[in-house]
């Protein structure tokens, strides 16, 4: 059995078991969406004192939230699972998937499957509906088929992170909130324009953890803007090189890390 149809096996599986428990997915589901609306009302906070946001009007940041949410949503909605490796490294059962005829990361992924994200994925779409309809977007096919890049390449770089950032447990065990602080701080830093950060932090954001490629250099190009910083223009349509990259290094990080894994010691 290859690891595309485990993981679908194992995760249709779950996805149903989740859904005979109707009422707690609703109240998941609205939770969800009501924690992720208060991130947005802090994003127009800041436009009622401001016109502009390191050049970008609120729709065009607008933008950013909607569309990196979308994205950020998908991979939690799938991967987010991999917050548990702490947990499972800790109690040992992380050495049970060690001698399963299966690999490690298609295991921790699959255990779970965070059905509440449809919450944040519904509300960063409907953000993103308010950003298209002030825009301005002059829509050609280029533009969107970019939008579908956009949402497939963020939800990639991503899982990428996810899965990188989970590896940090292998080290301390208890890494759940240094991993948080990579997957959440990367899709806080993904809401905002590059333009607003410092130069230290814009090339942490762009080549060391690339949230910079969820969002911000595609936008770039559907919203018509100039390149800044001096960059070339084939960046704004990197994306989906970046997003095949970070995932190789991800899951090559992932095995590194297993096979200097030495068990809990109990």
């Amino acid at each position: 059995m290859n690891t595309l149809r485990l993981w679908r096996l194992l995760v249709v599986a779950r996805i149903r078991a989740q859904w005979q428990y109707r009422a707690s997915f609703v109240i998941d589901t609205i939770a969800s969406f009501a924690t992720s609306s208060l991130d947005f009302l802090a994003v127009l906070a800041i436009f009622t004192h401001l016109h502009t946001l390191g050049g970008w009007s609120v729709h065009q940041v607008a933008f950013l939230y909607g569309a990196g949410g979308i994205g950020f949503a998908m991979a939690d909605l799938f991967v987010s699972n991999l917050e548990q490796t702490s947990q499972l490294v800790r109690t040992g059962q992380f050495d049970v998937m060690l001698i399963r005829p299966a690999g490690t990361l298609t295991q921790v992924i699959a255990g779970d499957v965070s059905l509440r994200s449809v919450g944040k994925a519904t509300q960063a779409s409907l953000v993103l509906v308010y950003a298209l309809s002030g825009a301005a977007i002059h829509w050609t096919v280029g533009r969107a088929l970019m939008m579908l890049a956009i949402v497939a390449c963020g939800a990639l770089i991503f899982s990428a992170v996810w899965i990188a950032g989970s590896c940090i447990v292998f080290l301390t065990v208890d890494g759940d909130e240094a991993t948080n602080a990579i997957t959440y701080g990367g899709n806080f830093f993904a809401q905002y324009p590059l333009d607003v950060f410092g130069p230290w932090l814009r090339r942490l954001l762009g080549f060391v953890v690339p949230t910079a490629f969820v969002a911000y250099f595609p936008a770039l190009y559907v919203l018509g803007k100039p390149m800044p910083f001096g960059l070339p223009g084939w960046v704004r349509f990197a994306s989906p090189l970046v997003a095949a990259v970070a995932l190789g290094v991800a899951t090559a990080v992932w095995h590194i890390a297993v096979r200097h894994y030495r068990s809990t010691g109990s």
